[in-house]
């Protein structure tokens, strides 16, 4: 049976998941925004993610608490020495949240198209921060002999990290197109159709060229599946899912087509846990002074109680999150109350 630690681990993992699959199609809408040039095309864009889009980053906030709460001294680490970062993510969430809200409030042309640049840059730089965010993990940071952050911020825009963003920002192009044909019809619908051959061929070369660095510079991320080969299954599995996406696409199964890449996300964030398990922050180049779920962990007592409250609560954010996707089913369609 696994620890409590083990358990927090992938309750952490698994709220961080959810995240990236409902924002990430957010994100990935953003950052395709610009790419349209009708106003009545924006505005079913940002319409198709206008009832939800606030509710998703709903998982951010509580995979942010559930840190805080079960592994205190990583928060600390974190949130701390990641600050610029961090206050950099909620610029740009600020600012993606206010050009949803007032793009169209004014008709005039010069007000849409600002907070339609707003919009999509915003969508793009957070997409690429927290791609950045994910690559530091894996890479390592350095912490001092108190393990507190003892780097700068330029100094976590690194090559291989810069890498993971770039390819964690064509992931959720991939995933936002998807959406977009999911949600639309008619001329917008064809337009979304061809983004998604191009944005998975983007990805594909970015996620090629991610897992062989990984491979090459990171040994620690393959050292769990050479120890338990049954982990071998889960690229197999996730590769398997993005292949099936032009599949269904073809087919003309919008649906399903959203599945495999939900699918495929949920691979990619399980490899990510595979290959830094035990360790939530690697110190680079002492990894002697890295932050583990168990050197970093709350006490047994806090563990135990929080579980509790996470299993009660996790089930009402899984029922808030499904009702609110069951009464927006179906096709955008723009009326007076529509941005």
């Amino acid at each position: 049976m696994p620890d409590l630690n083990t358990i927090w681990f992938v309750m952490i993992g698994v709220l961080l998941t959810g995240y990236a699959i409902l924002d990430g199609f957010d994100l990935g809408v953003g950052a395709l925004h610009l790419l349209t040039r009708k106003d009545e095309h924006r505005r079913l864009m940002i319409n198709s993610i206008g009832p939800v889009w606030d509710g998703n980053e709903v998982w951010l906030v509580t995979g942010g608490g559930a840190l805080f709460a079960a592994f205190p001294e990583v928060y600390a680490t974190v949130f701390s020495g990641f600050y610029l970062a961090f206050m950099l993510v909620l610029c740009v969430l600020i600012f993606r949240a206010v050009a949803i809200e007032f793009r169209s409030k004014l008709p005039m042309l010069w007000w849409r198209r600002m907070w339609d640049v707003s919009f999509s840059v915003a969508s793009i730089v957070l997409s690429i921060l927290l791609g950045v965010a994910f690559g530091n993990i894996i890479w390592g940071v350095p912490l001092d002999v108190q393990r507190e952050f003892a780097g700068s911020f330029l100094g976590l825009l690194h090559p291989y990290a810069l890498l993971v963003g770039v390819t964690t920002l064509a992931l959720f192009m991939m995933h936002g197109a998807i959406y977009t044909a999911l949600k639309t019809e008619g001329e917008l619908h064809e337009i979304a159709r061809g983004w998604i051959n191009n944005s998975i061929i983007f990805f594909v070369i970015c996620y090629g060229l991610t897992t062989m660095t990984t491979l090459l510079y990171l040994p620690h991320m393959s050292q769990q599946m050479r120890d338990y080969p049954i982990f071998f299954a889960v690229p197999v599995l996730t590769m398997l899912a993005i292949a099936n996406i032009p599949r269904e696409i073809h087919l003309g199964s919008d649906f399903l087509a959203f599945l495999s890449s939900g699918a495929a996300m949920v691979g990619l964030m399980t490899l990510v846990a595979i290959g830094i398990f035990p360790t939530l922050v690697l110190s680079r180049p002492n990894p002697d002074l890295s932050l583990t779920i168990y050197n970093a962990a709350s006490s047994p007592a806090t563990l135990t109680i929080m579980l509790i409250i996470a299993l009660i609560g996790v089930p009402i954010v899984l029922a808030y999150t499904g009702s609110i996707y069951y009464i927006f089913r179906g096709k955008v369609k723009l009326d007076t109350m529509s941005y």
